[in-house]
């Protein structure tokens, strides 16, 4: 893939991960103020900041104007990848029963090549995955049974990066940690070489219902609860 998905690490090596945020910019606005002391950081947001919740547009807004004054880092998602290929391919359906319709709605738009140019180049921009020294950042994940470096050069590299689930549950061959969402979980799970931080902000009230932010390499965690749904 694209030498920008490797990066040497930088800023005294340390992260903070941001899960996924789902149209959820209220609760993200909220988080940004939590996290703010740790600005010496590369703030690496793992995917999916659009669909299902109220306020996709805000939320891209939000993490641009953030990205002015803060290292940032942006990984494409499941639901990013949708976006892009319905404007690509002026098919829709796929993209809109999996939370595109809310999309539009908070953009005012009809079809998704309305969306504003710069926020469709932020889509465009985004990265399958981070690569540093320390740590793998990622949107969904990997194949448990291979190792990062292999898998990272072979065919199914995009698909794993945005859909893969099948490492959560069980154990990894992978020869360093990797920080993922895309998957919910109860709360943030932070094993040696996996680390899931998507807490379903955008689903609360099913067990779910912050978004969390995780500090590395401290594995610390700072979560908000989500504010722009009800249970």
């Amino acid at each position: 893939m694209e030498n920008s998905n490797t990066a040497p690490g930088h800023n005294g090596e340390k992260y903070i991960a941001i899960g996924d945020i789902h149209g959820c910019a209220r609760s993200l606005r909220a988080l940004l103020q939590k996290i703010r002391p740790h600005r010496d950081r590369t703030h690496v947001f793992v995917g999916d900041y659009i669909d299902r919740g109220p306020d996709s547009k805000g939320v891209v807004e939000i993490v641009m104007d953030f990205a002015r004054d803060h290292d940032c880092v942006f990984l494409r998602g499941n639901h990013e990848k949708m976006l892009l290929d319905a404007i690509q391919s002026d098919k829709h359906t796929f993209w809109m029963i999996n939370g595109g319709l809310e999309t539009l709605e908070s953009y005012g738009v009809d079809t998704p090549a309305e969306i504003p140019e710069e926020h469709r180049r932020f889509f465009a921009d985004t990265r399958l995955w981070y690569d540093t020294p320390e740590y793998l950042f990622i949107h969904a994940g990997l194949d448990p049974g291979r190792t990062i470096r292999e898998q990272l050069s072979s065919p199914d590299a995009e698909h794993a990066a945005l859909w893969e689930r099948s490492h959560v549950n069980g154990p990894v061959e992978w020869e360093k940690p990797v920080i993922f969402g895309h998957t919910p979980v109860p709360e943030p799970l932070i094993e040696e070489r996996k680390m899931a931080i998507d807490t379903g902000c955008v689903f609360p009230g099913h067990g779910y219902g912050t978004l969390s932010a995780l500090l590395l390499p401290e594995k610390s965690v700072i979560s908000q609860d989500c504010l722009d749904l009800s249970p």
